[in-house]
């Protein structure tokens, strides 16, 4: 049941890793989440519900921020905590996925522990700050230390999915918040504070192993242009929702399978040379 879905915590050098696991393929594929309200722990039937289609072919893992994050922590401090975490568990040459926040740090995996990183999916992602993320980023950092979680949670359900789906459920939305469970509000801002770090926009040619793109075109929050300068640098296939927004890989209908067709295709050159064929944009 729940596709042999467990939970663990794991020690590294720094502190104390949760994580998810389930699946029983012998592929290891790495999740890594992006900025979030909440912990992972207790979620590993949701995820593992979420993300089923991955179940049979591969041993899934889904790897939490570590607890005692530091002020000053960095998108290339949490790669580090992620590649640590993989060593420890024997994980290499995995399947990655990373969305928001978790792609800039797959991203930094990829740059540094080239071993660990065989086929990469990023999704609604960045690869430097930019003027849309900054705004957001300042904003629910200033709303979380005078107004707390709940009202970073508003915003950013607002800011983050479709219109046609605030529309379709704003009769739900209101519960939805209220009963929504928050992590410790100094971890969300230093959390929060860590994805204006990201640097790796000048080292992308450095990435080796073939990449997908996967964006949404009304991204108010990382932004549309985020995505695709990092496929441009890439010279990587891309695929741009473009009536959804930075929710796109849980509003769409297809999100997961093209990550699974992805993953699936056979590894025969280098991205650009014919992995994922010539740069375009498919929109929807």
């Amino acid at each position: 049941m729940f596709y042999n879905a467990k939970e663990d915590d794991l020690k590294i050098s720094t502190g104390n890793v949760h994580y998810i696991t389930f699946g029983k393929g012998n592929r290891p594929l790495v999740m890594i989440p992006g900025l979030r309200l909440s912990n992972i722990e207790g979620g590993s039937k949701p995820v593992a519900w979420f993300y089923r289609m991955f179940a049979k072919d591969y041993k899934v893992y889904m790897f939490d921020r570590k607890d005692n994050i530091k002020d000053s922590v960095t998108i290339h401090d949490l790669a580090v905590d992620t590649a640590e975490a993989m060593k420890a568990l024997g994980i290499k040459d995995a399947y990655i996925f990373g969305a928001s926040q978790g792609g800039s740090i797959a991203q930094d995996l990829a740059i540094h522990h080239p071993e660990l990183v065989k086929k990469m999916v990023l999704g609604v992602t960045l690869s430097r700050p930019n003027p849309t993320v900054e705004k957001s980023i300042n904003l629910w950092v200033d709303m979380a230390k005078n107004k707390g979680l709940s009202a970073v949670a508003e915003d950013y359900t607002y800011r983050g999915f479709s219109e046609s789906y605030l529309k379709k459920n704003k009769m739900f939305i209101p519960l939805s918040l209220k009963t929504q469970k928050f992590m410790d509000k100094d971890r969300f801002i230093t959390l929060a504070k860590a994805v204006l770090t990201v640097d790796t926009y000048d080292r992308l040619d450095e990435i080796k192993c073939p990449v997908l793109v996967l964006a949404g075109g009304q991204d108010k929050i990382a932004s549309r242009a985020a995505s695709i300068e990092i496929a441009e640098k890439l010279g990587c296939d891309y695929y741009i929702y473009e009536e959804l927004g930075h929710e796109a890989y849980s509003e769409s209908g297809d999100f997961n399978r093209r990550i699974y067709e992805f993953f699936k295709k056979e590894i025969v050159n280098q991205p650009g040379d014919g992995v994922s064929g010539p740069l375009r944009s498919r929109q929807v």
